[in-house]
């Protein structure tokens, strides 16, 4: 059997591939990095990511990063977790490779110059600035989402995928730092349809220990 290790930091991006885990719904490991008490710059962490970042999955003992790659992988590996849609077509699995890249690439340092806005600058007072800079950007991606989820309850119309998950990890993140909820409906609803998505639950189950283990540390982690 396949031996999965995921390493993981609370309320960051590694609870997309651990919904995609509990989804697929196979035995895995999840072991907590303590990122404000600089764990992921340690000699043993970085031999597995010299980039010195979460998610990282160990695949019997082999390390994979980033998560359009562990995603992408987690789906291949394991078809009948539909994770994605299931296709034959080329083109359309490349599509959704665009969304998870979206959601990586495109999404994803928009939320870090919004919730993280003060690593930005030398300046805290700057700050806010770079906050409303942030905000301003994701503006027209919001508009495009929110406009995709307003006629469906999933991003892929009726069947839920990780980019679900994704979304649903976007939007606790940005709200949180305060992005406007209230001028996105209908993500706003997907984020509480999401939320008690059975997958989801169990992410956010296993957070609440990732935490308590952080604090039991000292290394806790801000929400």
């Amino acid at each position: 059997m396949t031996r999965l290790t995921l390493f993981v930091a609370p309320y960051a991006c590694p609870r997309v591939p651990t919904a995609a885990l509990e989804e697929v719904g196979v035995p895995f490991e999840t072991i907590v990095v303590g990122i404000d008490a600089g764990e992921h710059k340690s000699p043993e962490f970085q031999k597995l990511n010299p980039k010195g970042k979460v998610p990282c999955l160990l695949v019997n003992d082999e390390p994979l990063t980033e998560n359009v790659a562990i995603l992408s992988w987690l789906h291949r590996r394991f078809p009948d977790a539909g994770l994605l849609p299931a296709t034959d077509c080329e083109l359309e699995k490349m599509r959704q490779v665009a969304d998870l890249a979206f959601c990586a690439g495109g999404l994803h340092p928009i939320v870090t110059r919004i919730r993280m806005s003060h690593r930005f600058v030398e300046d805290p007072s700057l700050a806010l600035q770079v906050r409303k800079k942030g905000i301003d950007a994701m503006r027209p991606n919001a508009d495009m989402i929110n406009d995709r989820l307003a006629g469906s309850n999933w991003w892929y119309a009726d069947k839920w995928s990780v980019i679900d998950a994704y979304l649903h990890w976007i939007w606790f993140r940005m709200t949180g730092a305060g992005f406007p909820a209230g001028d996105y409906p209908h993500w706003q609803a997907h984020y509480e349809r999401t939320s008690n998505y059975p997958s989801v639950q169990k992410m956010l189950a296993r957070e609440v220990q990732w935490q308590a283990e952080l604090e039991s540390r000292g290394a806790a982690y801000p929400p």
